[in-house]
Formats: C-alpha cells, structure tokens, sequence
C-alpha cells in the first residue's frame, strides 16, 4: 500500500473540499446517510466476518460489542451524519474583527486543517463519524481502524466514497488504511508533508506509540480516570442515580466513573445505598479501609479492599474504586494526581461547587450531573471525533470547531509600512 500516493490524493481533495460551499458539503452528508441505510446489507455482511473472525479469536464480549453493527445502530449513524448536516458550517467564519489606527482592516477567518489522520480501534461507527466530521470542516481523512474492523471500515468508507462521487466530491477527501500491517501506522505517522494533524482515538499504548513516533502534531484524549465527589452538603437524592448512571449506562467508555470520592460528614448515609444499587448492576466495588467498613457494618460484604493502583486506573469494565475523603481539598488534591478528563461533584453549596470548578483541571468539570454528558452528541455538537485532553489547542468533545485553524485576513488601501 503506497501511503505517499494516499497523501497526495488527500491533500488535492482537501484543498478542493476547502473551497466547496455549505450547501454542496451538506448535500453530499445528506447523501452518505443516506447510502448507508441503501447499501446497509453490505456493510452488515462485511461487519459479520470481522464478528467471526473475533469470536473465533476470543475477543472478550465487551470488544465484541463495540465492534458490532445491527440495522438499529447503522440507522443511528446515519441519523448522525444528518445531525452533522444540520450544524453550521465554521468555515470561512469571521471573529476578532478590528480596525487598527492606520485604517488597516484585520480579521481571524477559520479554515480547515487540510488533511487529518485518524487512527482509532474497534468501533466502526468511529469511521462515519470522523468522514462526516472532517466533510463539513472542509478536511480531507486518512482513516486507519483497528485490524478486529478490517472488513466493516473498507465496506463504510467504500459507501462514502461512492456517495461522495455521486454527489460530485473528491472520492479521495476520505481513504482507508484497509492493510492491517502495523508498520502501515508508522508511515502515517510521519506523513508529514502531507497530513497536518492526528488524532488516535484508543487505549493508552496507542496515545503513547503516536506521540512517540510522529513527526505530525498528534492530539492525544479518549482516556482518563473519572471521579464524582460527594460532598458533604449533597442532594443525598441524587447521589445514587448519577453514580449509577456514570458506572453502568456504558462502562467500556472514557467518559464512565472510575473513582467515586465521599466525604467523611455523609459517607454512612451515602455509601450503603450506593454500594446496594452497583452491586445490582454487577459492578465490582473496590474500597479504601474507611469505606469497607462502613459497608461491613452495614452488612454489605462484597466489596473488597482496593490495591492503590486501583485509585489511578481507568477500568472501562463494571469496576469501581471507593475513598472516603475528610474535605473537599483532599477531594482536589486526588483528582489533581489521578484525573484530567470528566470530574463531578455532587453538591448544593453553590461556593464548593465554584471552587471545585475552579480548581480540577479537567477537559469537563460537572455539577450535579453524571460524567457521561462529556460527550459532543450530548453537548450539542452533533458528533465528535475524539475527546481531547490536552491544552492545546482543543480541550473536550472535538467537533467542528476544533477541526478548524484559523487566517489573519489584513484589508488596506495601498498601506506600506513604515
């Protein structure tokens, strides 16, 4: 596979995408959605031998399910193409418009990045999503999905491909890295002449293989330990309902509860009640010395006494780590060492809730919610390629927006400098 040919034909379908109008980039979503519900018997069936192929390589149930596409999922996927559709176009925008004192004329105009490489696991609806997105920020994608999703990659950018011709598209705005050689990943990495960004969107081995090979700025999130913080002055009413919503909705998620921190004042009104409703849901309850007796004297012996490594791990599995805190700094100080991505607390003194936002430096901070709305879906963005959890230059659910750079546009009548 000739990656340096994939980068040429990215970078020409970028520079001609960059220039193609809201209305033709729009139609053409309109018609990737839907192509996939058209063709959707040849996705299924691709998806199908990638499904054989790992239960035969016993691939754990929980992989299995991320890797799977039904009927009902594919129509969600388009149903979110439409939603990208809907959104409005950050391209060409202009903002901190100004005049300067010499009568120049200055503004930021957003533009596309160019050309982005995407380099995900096992989830093909990720596919969709990031064409979708990179389409209507004016991006070209270089697509490289884990090998578990070979088949269902090829069969959804092949869709797409062939949507975006019929619509008159550059075919090439969107490719895939269908080889499953790992090598393939390294090349992409170094494409720099012709990829402007990466973006993994994985386990931590793959942020850390990224960051170490690249000659590209790679944005690295999709992995932290979440925590929600009970403090001492919460809504007891709500406690067990976000706890479970964060813990159980979706477990194998980045933005699912990790840690749950409960002050000392309310742990014996909070605790139980809590630990009763996980273990419900199967869920693996592993405490701090001060939680496991509170619980075993509640009569609650399931839970058992959590390692240390438990309280900096982010399980994506139906596991969660416990700590009674004495205050709300010692609630900080371990969301410092441990979190950066999704952190909540639970409260209704609107001063703690203030400091708490104000002091964890995470990608999302909550109040009186669960974890799982650092989400771009659920924060009105319509999709999201990744959720970053660096500082520079996009934090959070990366949409639209954060798939754009920016121009100075200088306006002036014959100006020179002096």
């Amino acid at each position: 596979m000739d990656l340096t040919l994939i980068g040429q034909r990215a970078r020409a379908a970028g520079r001609a995408l960059g220039l193609i109008s809201t209305e033709r980039k729009n139609a053409a979503l309109e018609a990737i959605a839907s192509a996939l519900l058209d063709h959707a018997e040849d996705v299924l069936a691709a998806n199908a031998r990638d499904m054989q192929a790992g239960r035969a390589a016993g691939t754990a149930d929980a992989l299995l399910d991320r890797m799977l596409l039904t009927r009902p999922r594919l129509e969600a996927i388009a149903a979110d193409v439409r939603n990208v559709a809907r959104l409005p176009d950050p391209v060409g925008q202009h903002y901190d418009v100004s005049v300067l004192p010499n009568g120049l004329k200055a503004h930021k105009r957003r533009v596309p990045f160019g050309v982005i490489g995407v380099i995900y696991e096992a989830r093909p609806n990720v596919t969709v999503d990031c064409a979708a997105l990179c389409l209507k920020s004016g991006n070209a994608a270089i697509l490289r999905g884990g090998k578990e999703i070979g088949f269902s990659c090829a069969a959804l950018v092949t869709v797409i491909q062939h949507a975006l011709a019929a619509s008159g598209l550059p075919a090439d705005a969107i490719q895939v890295i269908d080889d499953p050689d790992r090598a393939l990943v390294e090349q992409l990495l170094r494409l720099d002449r012709y990829v402007d960004v990466i973006i993994p969107r994985g386990g931590a081995a793959l942020h850390q293989f990224c960051r170490e090979k690249a000659t590209i700025p790679v944005i690295t999130g999709g992995i932290g330990v979440c925590h929600v913080y009970v403090d001492q002055d919460a809504n007891l009413d709500y406690v067990v309902p976000i706890v479970r919503n964060a813990k159980v909705q979706r477990p194998s998620v980045c933005n699912a509860l990790d840690t749950l921190l409960v002050h000392r004042a309310v742990a014996a009104l909070v605790l139980p009640p809590v630990a009763t409703d996980l273990l419900r849901h199967s869920v693996e309850l592993r405490c701090d010395e001060a939680a496991l007796a509170l619980l075993h004297e509640s009569g609650i012996e399931q839970a058992t006494l959590a390692r240390p490594s438990d309280f900096g791990t982010e399980f994506m599995a139906l596991i969660l780590s416990i700590r009674v805190v004495d205050d709300l700094d010692q609630a900080l100080d371990h969301i410092a060492q441990h979190g950066d991505h999704s952190d909540a607390i639970i409260t209704e003194n609107q001063a703690v809730a203030d400091q708490f936002v104000a002091a964890v430096d995470s990608a999302a901070v909550f109040v009186n919610a669960s974890t799982r709305f650092n989400d771009g879906g659920q924060l009105g963005l319509g999709a999201e390629i990744a959720v970053s959890t660096q500082k520079l230059h996009a934090r959070g659910p990366m949409a639209l927006y954060e798939l754009t750079t920016y121009k100075y546009v200088v306006e002036g009548a014959g100006h020179v400098r002096a």
